[in-house]
């Protein structure tokens, strides 16, 4: 049986840190993942991931990483000026030195987590550990049990934000033992905001755990834009949970990519409370090496006239592993639900391994629901018209995986985060970036 002593029991301080309410929460989520502990082989929703690196390891709580060793991982992965606001959280605890906060407008908080529940508790306490509650997941019940710091995003009604909010969590090589963060991330759109946010995870070298947590609350005719980058160390494993909860008319688009990591899990789920709700959930995974990601998604459909599209695309080289398990849930009461999902796995080598297992779940009679997946090999009609054309093996491959990921890529309208990965794709290969997607798009039945 696993010792869960160390993943709760850590520092005192901690423990009793901030408000009471907020120690009340703590102390819930470490009664209950003491009670469940971590997931098992014989558990159907983690059949092909194996935790047993992150459930046998050793991990210290990380501390505030130093400024020096982490100020070339900020450089290299801030957004400068494309960002209005960018928070920057060093092993999960907010550094005022990187952090740009922008001009203060009437209406919007954006700042710790840790020093919001300490001076607006009326405006996290209702939401915080709502949704994404401590019996939905383990991972969630962990996260809850040692809340330290993190984000917070809170936009008064009838407000478009202008410009992207870059919530940056940077991770530093431990000095010792291998640690383990715990970030938060608290999103409140009340009715009528219009944002775009991107959560961005990355990391040095070496080995260490993300264990992240995000809850975003959409009100009445809200339209949010989220991206979550994922570029971790290479030896480090990812854990995420994000609950997304949308009020009547909401637009929720999110774009989520996963570059790095060597074990990464999503849980991305989104629960269309309101008449006329409308979710559009789009992924992008490449891996190499040994790498190994799994995304699991629930379309939740409890109302009316709530159209859905989700899109996931897999880019696997070397002995790289992926999962995707996508499911769309239609209760009773969602008639009119229209709903559509795919994914689909690009396989460049012959040991890189797709499973993918879309699912339907319908309790509704007027509806109109499809799910597809296709897993291959690059094309070698497709490869033999580039080669013969003078292109090389590299450069070839490189263009169709280019091509390939283009579906999801040019549906990213916030341009660093669409860069970084056309960077990403090129370097792969060793070669200049010389591509760039012109034509954006938003949605495109005809793809999926």
């Amino acid at each position: 049986m696993t010792d869960l002593k160390q993943f709760t029991d850590f520092d005192t301080q901690l423990k009793t840190a901030g408000p009471a309410w907020l120690g009340e929460l703590r102390q819930r989520g470490v009664n209950r993942f003491h009670k469940v502990g971590f997931p098992g082989a014989r558990d159907e929703d983690w059949r092909h991931t194996n935790i047993n690196p992150i459930v046998r390891g050793s991990f210290d709580l990380a501390a505030a990483g130093s400024p020096e060793l982490a100020e070339s991982l900020v450089q290299k992965y801030s957004f400068g000026e494309d960002a209005a606001v960018e928070l920057v959280f060093l092993n999960g605890h907010f550094s005022a030195q990187f952090s740009k906060l922008g001009k203060k407008c009437a209406g919007v908080t954006i700042g710790s987590l840790a020093k919001a529940a300490e001076n607006s508790a009326e405006m996290i306490c209702p939401q915080l550990g709502q949704h994404a509650t401590i019996e939905s997941s383990p991972f969630v019940a962990l996260n809850t049990g040692v809340i330290s710091d993190g984000a917070i995003v809170h936009i008064a009604r009838n407000l478009t934000f202008e410009g992207v909010i870059h919530l940056l969590f940077v991770n530093t090589k431990p000095a010792t033992n291998p640690a383990v963060s715990h970030p938060r991330v608290l999103v409140v759109a009340e009715d009528n905001v219009g944002v775009a946010i991107v959560e961005t995870y990355a990391g040095d070298s070496g080995r260490y755990w993300t264990n992240a947590v995000t809850e975003i609350v959409c009100g009445k005719d809200c339209r949010i834009d989220h991206n979550k980058f994922q570029q971790e160390s290479r030896n480090a494993y990812h854990t995420a949970v994000q609950h997304v909860r949308l009020d009547r008319g909401a637009q929720f688009v999110s774009h989520s990519t996963t570059l790095g990591g060597l074990l990464t899990r999503n849980d991305l789920i989104c629960h269309m409370a309101g008449d006329g709700a409308y979710a559009t959930l789009n992924g992008l995974v490449i891996l190499s090496g040994e790498q190994h990601c799994d995304n699991h998604t629930l379309l939740d459909h409890a109302m009316p006239n709530c159209p859905s599209h989700e899109l996931y695309k897999h880019v696997l080289d070397g002995a790289a592993t992926a999962v995707f398990k996508g499911k769309i849930l239609v209760r009773k009461d969602a008639q009119k639900t229209d709903s559509k999902q795919n994914s689909k796995g690009l396989l460049l080598s012959d040991r890189a391994t797709f499973n993918a297992m879309p699912a339907l779940e319908i309790y509704a009679d007027d509806v109109k629901c499809t799910h597809g997946s296709t897993t291959g090999p690059v094309d070698d009609e497709a490869m033999y018209y580039i080669r013969s054309r003078g292109v090389s093996l590299e450069a070839a491959r490189h263009l169709l995986t280019y091509a390939f990921a283009a579906d999801v890529t040019r549906r990213i309208k916030v341009e660093p985060v669409r860069r970084r990965i056309e960077t990403f794709m090129a370097e792969q290969h060793g070669l200049p970036q010389d591509l760039r997607i012109q034509d954006l798009a938003s949605f495109d039945e005809d793809v999926l």
